[in-house]
């Protein structure tokens, strides 16, 4: 039985056959595409586990690709295989939603290694999900609207989004800032000292119109985190049902 599927996107037609190859002799199942667009369109359209994906690709780059398959698919992993492995790229490529990021020239053990260590981790995600209704508050995570209780309709940033998806997915208990940088982000959290979580908050009560001193959505736990406000009685529609 394959360990996963693999669609490795690279325009490098021998690069690409010799990872091609090399996965399918590791027991991988493989697809490929020799331009972002190709690409694109066959993570799309089919169902893979992982994605490998170029950077420096002429029309449609890596960058672009992943922009695109984050709106259609938010929990695909993405590990971005390019020449460009200075930090200010890591850093934007993991801002883009890159779920991990390998320099070229890299060795065949440790691009396996991070292909198990990103597919485990995203086995562990929460289940998607397509609406969320909370104190007259209804979230569609497909449309990234949320219809507010005077039936005002106000769309959503993806981040936001993505934040409220996770913490509907994790009932009753308070969320750390560091779990949502990792798992919302994708960022190491250890050693950086951001707002970016507490910004993201700010927003979503603004946009829902939560009351942080009075909240009905998102609460602030003192030195944990933050979690949904009487989670057991909100509604969850997850994606299929």
């Amino acid at each position: 039985m394959p360990l996963g599927k693999v669609l490795v996107v690279e325009d490098d037609d021998a690069i690409r056959r010799g990872l091609v190859d090399a996965l399918g002799v590791n027991n991988y199942e493989v697809l490929e595409a020799g331009d972002g667009r190709t690409g694109l369109a066959t993570a799309i359209g089919c169902e893979v586990d992982i994605v490998l994906l170029d950077i420096m690709m002429p029309g449609m780059d890596g960058m672009a690709v992943l922009h695109e398959l984050r709106k259609a698919k938010p929990s695909l992993p993405v590990i971005f295989l390019t020449a460009k492995g200075d930090a200010p790229d890591r850093v934007k490529g993991l801002r883009q939603g890159a779920d991990d990021y390998i320099a070229k020239p890299f060795s065949l053990a440790e691009l396996l290694a991070r292909i198990e260590a990103v597919l485990r981790r995203s086995a562990e995600r929460p289940r998607a999900m397509s609406k969320l209704i909370i104190a007259d508050r209804e979230i569609d995570f497909d449309r990234r609207e949320a219809t507010l209780p005077d039936g005002t309709i106000v769309k959503l940033p993806q981040r936001e989004a993505e934040v409220l998806a996770y913490l509907a997915a994790n009932p009753g208990r308070a969320v750390s800032r560091d779990e949502l940088l990792s798992r919302v982000w994708g960022f190491d959290p250890r050693g950086v000292a951001t707002r970016t979580v507490d910004m993201a908050i700010a927003r979503i009560r603004e946009q829902l119109q939560d009351d942080p001193a009075e909240p009905c959505v998102v609460a602030t736990v003192r030195g944990r985190g933050y979690m949904l406000v009487r989670a057991e009685e909100a509604e969850i529609v997850e994606e299929g049902a």
